[in-house]
């Protein structure tokens, strides 16, 4: 059965329920949680070098690979070579295509590319490499803004998951935030929640996350790295000096649509 939601995603596992009462413990990706709002932490430092290092080695390698091809091909004299090279050289096109991304997320992630969800207002917000997201049809100019980013605000109603396997030996699986149109199923942008976990862990950022929103009892608001009477500790070390824009920080805390609204007249933010 494909997913209900389109285009659909390559690699698609399943479509994920929304609602409370999800059988699951504290996470290592919550950072920290309020009576307002909390914050999930989707790249690892461990993660963070392990496919930086990876993506930097391939990417170097079709650096000198590709030229080294083309001059193969321009001087060889056999047509059996000559399709070989041409064959190896889209693969190391495509391959430098999809790794030159993977390169720019995992340098330019600034701790962890925390992700935060508020409750009382309904809205998510992200500040994040433009890389990390799952497109995969990329302008190439957009290489040319490795450090490019997106902030931005999303209604909860709109964002709906979905878990996704990478087809690696390791099966790894992604959850991933569909953004859709009101009252529609059709997908105009994706985010990362939680990328790359093995099996049963794939679901329990989703499952808290859920709770936290339907306000269950479940969702421990000290389950997080930064206890609840942490917040100015967590806002220091996670979100000073990261490029969030000033009304959205408030944000985070606002306890209404109207005191949401209020934050974004003061700041000017168009609504």
């Amino acid at each position: 059965m494909p997913s209900q939601y389109q285009p659909q995603i390559f690699g698609w596992i399943s479509d994920l329920v929304k609602g409370g009462n999800y059988l699951t413990g504290a996470d290592q990706r919550l950072l920290y949680a309020n009576d307002n709002y909390c914050a999930f932490i989707r790249k690892t430092k461990s993660d963070q070098i392990l496919y930086l290092c990876m993506s930097f080695f391939l990417s170097i390698s079709g650096i000198f690979l590709i030229p080294s091809l083309i001059y193969s091909i321009i001087t060889c004299n056999s047509d059996t070579l000559f399709y070989l090279l041409t064959s190896g050289l889209f693969c190391y096109i495509i391959l430098e295509y999809l790794m030159i991304p993977e390169f720019y997320q995992n340098l330019f992630t600034r701790r962890g590319s925390p992700i935060i969800f508020n409750r009382k207002t309904g809205k998510v917000y992200i500040n994040e490499s433009y890389f990390f997201n799952f497109k995969v049809l990329r302008n190439p100019l957009t290489f040319l803004h490795p450090n490019k980013k997106r902030i931005k605000e999303y209604d909860w109603a709109h964002l709906q998951g979905v878990v996704v396997h990478n087809f690696s030996r390791s099966s790894l699986n992604t959850t991933i935030l569909m953004v859709c149109k009101p009252h529609t199923h059709k997908t105009i942008d994706h985010i990362l929640l939680d990328p790359l976990r093995a099996g049963i862990g794939s679901y329990l950022v989703w499952g808290w996350v859920n709770n936290f929103m339907c306000a269950n009892k479940l969702a421990g608001l000290n389950d997080g790295k930064y206890k609840w009477e942490q917040e100015t500790q967590f806002k220091d070390n996670i979100i000073k000096g990261q490029g969030w824009p000033e009304w959205m920080v408030e944000a985070f805390n606002a306890t209404s649509q109207a005191e949401l609204a209020e934050i974004k007249q003061r700041h000017h933010v168009k609504q």
